[in-house]
């Protein structure tokens, strides 16, 4: 049993995160793939899956441990929503830092050397784990990332509500039951073993995950107080199934153009994947400033939502946004002779 104190100040500091961030899904997708039991939720997406991840995986696979805990993938990639951004932070992590994730992970005998050249920082094995990563979310994660982004979005909104109406205390006794328990001040959870935890002021961030298997996981590090620790919790509801291909040229469709702008709907896309202001105004093309008002118009018609992420803010598509997004989608296939789901 895992067993969080609280205090007063961390409940006032207790937040939701809008993701776990896409390295992680994708590790933790691969990590599913391995997992002996039956999830049902994920049947039909691993009985996909399972038999297509091919030799470009191996890199990845080589660092999932043996037994027991494995990397803390957030740590050495981020929790952007961008993928291509976890590779980034990957190439620039400190070697102090590879190190100290490293340290006491119980890899298998045959793949030792490589991770050691991961842990020491070479950068042709981090550029081939960063291709490892790329290539397994490909494949597991970015054809269902439709669905994935849609029960991210619903989790977020159902969250806000609980905090809104009662505040931490309601969220806490809502957020995952009957798995997680909450016995103020004390949250209580399934643990291999038993741990207590004091946050002592730090707070906690419950992060929700949808490649992930049917129980919460608790990540904290004792070393670094600079990093609160984290209550993952699953958010799948529904089978995951995907929703087909984007357009093959990634455009959002010349009917959401029509209503919304090309630019501005490029922007609601860009956002699907969770961005901040400065990677909105990159990914467009267009100033810091323009993004933002683009960023304005969308959040006032409640086709996203905006929310402070340290010194910068994160754009997250709402459930409704989602779903114009599909629709503009669809139509945009059917028009170009495609079957239309």
């Amino acid at each position: 049993m895992l067993r969080i104190h609280f205090t007063a100040e961390d409940l006032a500091r207790t937040h939701v995160a809008p993701t776990i961030g896409a390295a992680a899904e994708t590790v933790h997708s691969l990590e599913l793939l391995r997992e002996p039991r039956d999830i049902p939720l994920l049947s039909l997406w691993r009985s996909v899956v399972r038999e297509r991840v091919g030799a470009d995986a191996g890199p990845l696979t080589s660092l999932l441990p043996a037994r027991g805990p494995g990397l803390d993938v957030p740590a050495l990639m981020g929790d952007a929503g961008s993928l291509e951004h976890a590779v980034d932070h990957l190439m620039s992590v400190p070697v102090a830092r590879l190190r100290r994730e490293f340290a006491g992970i119980d890899f298998h005998p045959a793949h030792l050397p490589w991770a050691r050249r991961v842990s020491e920082g070479d950068r042709e094995a981090r550029k081939d784990l960063g291709d490892a990563v790329r290539a397994v979310h490909r494949l597991a994660v970015e054809p269902y990332w439709r669905q994935a982004r849609s029960e991210l979005a619903a989790f977020a909104a159902r969250c806000a509500d609980l905090l809104l109406d009662g505040g931490a205390d309601l969220l806490l006794r809502s957020v995952c039951p009957p798995l997680v328990r909450w016995r103020p001040p004390v949250l209580e959870a399934p643990h291999p073993r038993p741990v207590e935890v004091r946050l002592r002021g730090s707070g906690l961030v419950i992060t929700p995950a949808v490649f992930s298997p049917p129980s919460v996981s608790f990540l904290w590090d004792p070393l670094d107080a600079s990093r609160p620790p984290r209550l993952t919790v699953p958010v799948l509801r529904e089978p995951l199934t995907g929703a087909g291909p984007a357009l093959p040229d990634g455009s959002p469709g010349p009917h959401l153009e029509s209503l919304l702008g090309r630019t501005r709907a490029a922007a609601l896309r860009v956002t699907a994947q969770g961005c901040t202001t400065t990677e909105l105004a990159r990914r467009l093309g267009v100033s810091p400033a323009a993004a933002s008002q683009h960023a304005t118009v969308l959040r006032r018609a409640e086709l996203i939502t905006t929310r402070r992420r340290g010194g910068s803010v994160l754009h997250l598509v709402t459930p409704l946004g989602l779903a114009l997004l599909r629709t503009g989608t669809t139509a945009g296939r059917t028009r170009d002779g495609g079957t239309g789901l």
